[in-house]
């Protein structure tokens, strides 16, 4: 997995504690689990830009994934408390590619790596589209400071 080497347009850290219902029988937090966390990293990013994934639904517009990628580098193990930095390099346009790192925050120990791309997506004609306006223009604003 290659994660891009040049400063990244946005990178957003959201921190939480591994669950007991996400640890299969070794103590480790199950491989599945980390595509949920991702989107939960990514729900909370665009949420904090005073976005959501809900207005856009209302409008018309989907946002499947189309592409998911990881590479396990060390386990998360019960109860452990896990930053999940995640990464945007490129403008969304018709897809918003984002990258992951999720670090076992006490021993500061790079866990995961992966890579989701999503592609904006008109609910009624199931094709591909760009992304809103107003979605851009919130975003260009977030990353210029």
């Amino acid at each position: 997995m290659n994660i891009p080497e040049n400063t990244p347009l946005v990178e957003f850290d959201y921190v939480l504690r591994s669950r007991y219902g996400e640890t299969d029988k070794m103590g480790y937090v199950y491989y599945g689990r980390y595509l949920e966390y991702f989107e939960v990293a990514r729900t909370e990013m665009i949420r904090s830009y005073g976005l959501s994934y809900s207005k856009m639904e209302d409008e018309g517009i989907m946002l499947p994934v189309i592409h998911a990628e990881l590479e396990y580098k060390s386990p998360v193990f019960y109860d452990e408390e896990i930053i999940i930095r995640v990464l945007v390099y490129d403008m969304p346009g018709v897809r918003l590619k984002t990258y992951y790192k999720v670090i076992a925050k006490e021993r500061d120990q790079l866990c995961v790596l992966g890579e989701v791309s999503l592609c904006f997506m008109d609910d009624k004609t199931r094709r591909p589209t760009r992304a809103p306006k107003y979605f851009l223009d919130q975003f260009e604003k977030e990353i210029s400071g």
